[in-house]
């Protein structure tokens, strides 16, 4: 992970492009990855921790109608999500993502492991993906991590 966040960096600095992070389930692990590279403050405008639907509302515009009838896990969710964290920062790139990590998952077709990823670019459609990890929590938010790092490189802008 250490080297796709230094791959991450080094292709955002080369661009002059700087990311936001915005994340629920994996509580600041992406943020934490991509700040861990040296000369990461040329890059790396902020990061958004929104656990609770509140926070989520407050930081990130979420709209408490979307959270009420989709849910916070949610292509719409994590939609506004990353369009909030790229609009309340200086930031080119944002990411987004929320899930279940576990141990508990909701009933029907939300079980543990489901994430959903959002990648917002200025000027672009939003771009979204939903993924089932397994593992236990760790396992799960790892493999969350891994994936939005891999999104920002597919979805900066050249």
């Amino acid at each position: 992970m250490k080297d796709l966040a230094l791959k991450t960096g080094n292709a955002l600095r080369e661009r002059g492009l700087k990311v936001a992070t915005a994340e629920s389930c994996t509580g600041g692990w992406i943020a934490r990855e991509l700040t861990s590279v040296a000369g990461s403050s040329n890059w790396f405008d902020c990061g958004f921790v929104s656990y609770s639907d509140t926070a989520k509302q407050r930081m990130l515009g979420v709209e408490a109608e979307l959270l009420a009838s989709h849910g916070a896990v949610s292509e719409p969710v994590v939609s506004q999500m990353a369009e909030g964290a790229l609009h309340n920062s200086e930031a080119d790139i944002a990411v987004a993502v929320c899930g279940l990590a576990g141990p508990g998952g909701e009933p029907g077709d939300k079980p543990v492991g489901t994430m959903w990823f959002a990648w917002a670019v200025a000027g672009q459609p939003t771009v979204t993906c939903l993924s089932y990890f397994s593992g236990e929590r760790e396992a799960v938010r790892e493999q969350a991590v891994q994936q939005a790092l891999d999104g920002i490189m597919a979805y900066l802008p050249k």
